[in-house]
């Protein structure tokens, strides 16, 4: 059995690795083609499930979310929409209203997936089933106009595709989904006031077609499209079963609104428009409204849909999208190949030339001394056998002079190349090393982690359909990553000629995962007290205080040992004098804080096309999906040979103008476009956000200075390494 299910597991790898290339840059969900191989990770969507006719399929319903507000909630949490009944339906193994199995990353972003009533056979057209009759009162019917108001989703999943709204293009040439399907609508009468419904009746359409292979030859079909179609019904005739008489003629939609207690105005005037507002006062009158619920379901079969190529309709303005990809690479090519020039050209050039220079100049005095030894009349001879040699001592005092006439010379051509003349401080240990060693084992560690999903994710197996697998993995490398960044948290530290590994190695497990763990914990509190999805359970929490202190932490003190104890400190080139040279006064752009902010920008110019669509996926449009991940890493790429030759670039000038003090400076040149990436968060929030409400805007500012301080840092890294083997090789 074992056997059995490790050649199964390399068998699913092999087959991911090697055929899904051709999809790198957009993610659909992935499959064999006819019989090919049908991988074991059912939860990721790489395996196809078939369905027969007459078939029950259960709908799963998830949460909702909006794009003015960082807080989500659970479906059936809401207190107007109809709670679950608690009873088994065909097709499923769980209890309506149960809550299905998820992964770490479903949990961290929101899902709360459970199982719904809504019942649905392959191959059977429902026209109305009637769900239930809510009755909401007055503090839970304001609770639905905010929700409405704030422009509220709902997200459903049929056979792992999420419940989406349909559109078509201009031209009407081609259908894109919007995933989710709004909870009601707004509407202004005819005085200006604002009027809402609710959508309390939702048409589903599924799409299907022969499933592939054997399975499609004995009667299998598989679901390709998923689309939920709203309308709002008032509860005016309607037939003893709950549905109204014809679906299609509707009088009146469903409004969320009831009169004052005091005055119905609705009786004396039935056929003014005019609603006059709630009474605050009136809350718990007991007053109530009743909102029936219904649905309808139509299967329709679509042939020109793969099954592997379902999640392409919800990637929107795919051609369009891929053209300003382009730009970007292009953009981001122009720049890094001018630093490329400029590198080249001091590795090339000014340096070599330096040191040949140098080498000349040291042959040169050796010639000449030489040659003043051996002229005549230079007041030099070679004593004979038994004569003192006390004159010649005056002699040479003389040659000494001549010699500080050459050496002052020498001294004047180096001052020309300032660099040279720190060869004797350059590798002197910075101030607070104690602090920076355990900052680049972190940032090591995210190096890793970041590339690692990269990688995964352009194969095609960190897909939308493998739901929540992006954050899951992400936290999995991270933990495994310990070993790296004890690694190299403890050789610098060793090279730093620190003395205490131990308490090196615990300020590196817990300094940056402490500080985010603090973070996290404290916007939790706030989230918690709007009773949102988006707060993390007590269980999850305590699932990653264990993974942190049970896991990342030894891990961590394995890879500080080994680089420690076993590797030891790097070798450096030069030895370190015992009192420090005196800094000369700074150019203004060579000071720390103008070289930094100057430098970080060119790095934020190679990344701010592809930020455009990240931060897109991530806050203006939550329905949507992140899917070109093939361009992200090149784009990456880019960015790290972009920032490498900026540091480069950045501590030659300072060591040019007699400053070694470079190691904090080159970390922070490279993280340095963190900076401008916050900076436009900040404009992006208020110029192309609407987030209402303290907690979201807390929530988008936190969030946004975690993923800030997570890419300084793992920039910052690849800026000090790159600065420290640049040195290591001019000097060497």
């Amino acid at each position: 059995m074992a056997t059995d299910f490790r050649l199964r597991l390399w068998s699913c790898l092999f087959f991911i690795t090697t055929f899904s290339y051709t999809q790198a840059f957009y993610i659909p969900g992935q499959s064999a083609d006819g019989d090919g191989i049908k991988c074991w990770l059912t939860s990721t969507g790489w395996s196809i499930k078939s369905y027969k006719d007459n078939e029950a399929i259960p709908l799963l319903v998830n949460k909702v979310y909006s794009d003015n507000t960082q807080l989500q909630y659970a479906y059936y949490d809401l207190p107007f929409v109809c709670p679950p009944t608690g009873v088994h339906h065909a097709g499923s193994s769980l209890l309506s209203g149960q809550s299905i199995s998820l992964n770490l990353g479903e949990v961290l972003r929101g899902d709360r997936i459970t199982q719904s009533d809504i019942e649905q056979v392959m191959g059977q057209d429902q026209e109305c089933n009637f769900l239930c009759t809510r009755t909401v009162n007055r503090k839970d019917l304001r609770r639905a106009r905010e929700m409405v108001k704030e422009g509220y989703v709902a997200e459903w999943i049929v056979d792992n595709l999420p419940g989406a709204t349909s559109f078509v293009t201009v031209d009407k040439s081609r259908k894109y989904y919007a995933a989710g399907f709004k909870m009601g609508y707004k509407d202004i009468s005819n005085t200006g006031k604002s009027r809402y419904y609710i959508n309390n009746h939702l048409t589903i359409v599924i799409r299907y077609r022969k499933a592939p292979g054997r399975d499609g030859d004995r009667g299998g079909k598989v679901v390709v499209g998923f689309e939920v179609y709203t309308k709002s019904i008032g509860p005016q005739k309607r037939e003893e079963n709950g549905c109204p008489p014809d679906i299609n003629d509707v009088d009146m939609p469903m409004e969320l609104y009831l009169p004052p207690n005091s005055t119905d105005f609705s009786l004396q005037y039935p056929h003014s428009s005019y609603y006059p507002p709630e009474s605050e006062q009136d809350v718990d009158d007991g007053a109530t409204l009743d909102i029936p619920y219904s649905y309808s379901v139509y299967w329709r079969e679509d042939d020109k849909i793969e099954w592997s190529h379902r999640w392409d309709l919800y990637f929107v303005n795919q051609e369009e999208g891929s053209r300003i990809h382009w730009l970007a690479i292009i953009n981001s090519l122009i720049i890094s190949g001018l630093l490329s020039a400029i590198v080249a050209m001091i590795l090339a050039r000014t340096i070599r030339t330096d040191i040949k220079t140098y080498k000349d100049a040291s042959a040169e005095e050796g010639k000449l001394k030489t040659k003043r030894r051996s002229r005549p009349g230079s007041g030099t001879r070679t004593p004979r056998s038994g004569e003192k040699s006390g004159a010649g001592l005056l002699d040479q005092v003389g040659d000494t002079e001549n010699d500080a006439d050459v050496s002052s010379d020498e001294e004047a051509l180096e001052d020309v190349t300032g660099w040279k003349l720190l060869h004797g401080d350059v590798f002197r240990a910075p101030a607070y090393g104690y602090l920076l060693a355990p900052l680049i084992g972190s940032g090591m560690q995210l190096v890793f982690m970041a590339f690692g999903l990269l990688f995964l994710s352009s194969l095609g197996i960190l897909n939308p359909s493998f739901r929540g697998g992006f954050i899951s993995v992400g936290i999995g490398l991270f933990v495994f990553a310990g070993l790296f960044s004890g690694y190299f948290s403890g050789r610098v530290y060793k090279t730093f000629g620190g003395l205490n590994w131990r308490k090196n190695t615990l300020i590196t497990a817990l300094l940056f995962p402490g500080l985010l763990f603090a973070l996290i914990f404290i916007l939790n509190l706030f989230v918690w007290a709007q009773a949102s999805s988006t707060a993390l359970p007590f269980g999850t929490l305590i699932a990653l205080i264990m993974l942190w202190l049970c896991i990342q932490l030894p891990l961590v003190y394995a890879g500080s040992w080994f680089g420690y104890v076993r590797t030891g400190a790097w070798e450096h080139p030069t030895k370190t004098t015992t009192i420090p040279r005196q800094i000369p006064i700074q150019a203004w752009y060579i000071r720390s804080p103008q070289s930094i902010l100057l430098a970080g920008l060119i790095p934020f110019a190679v990344i701010f096309i592809e930020l455009l669509f990240v931060f897109q996926s991530m806050w203006q449009d939550k329905s949507g999906y992140y899917y070109v991940f093939g361009f992200l890493s090149v784009v990456s790429i880019i960015l790290m040979l972009t920032i490498a030759e900026v540091t480069v670039v950045t501590i030659y000038i300072k060591l040019c103008s007699e400053d070694y003090n470079w190691w904090w400076h080159s970390f922070a040149v490279g993280g340095s476009s963190a900076l401008w990436v916050f900076m436009y968060c900040v404009y992006y929030y208020f110029m192309r956000l609407h987030i209402e409400g303290f907690v979201s805007s807390l929530l988008f500012f936190s969030y946004s200075f975690m993923a800030c301080v997570v890419y300084g840092l793992l920039c910052g890294t690849v800026g000090f390494l790159t600065a420290y083997a640049f040195i290591r090789r001019i000097y060497g």
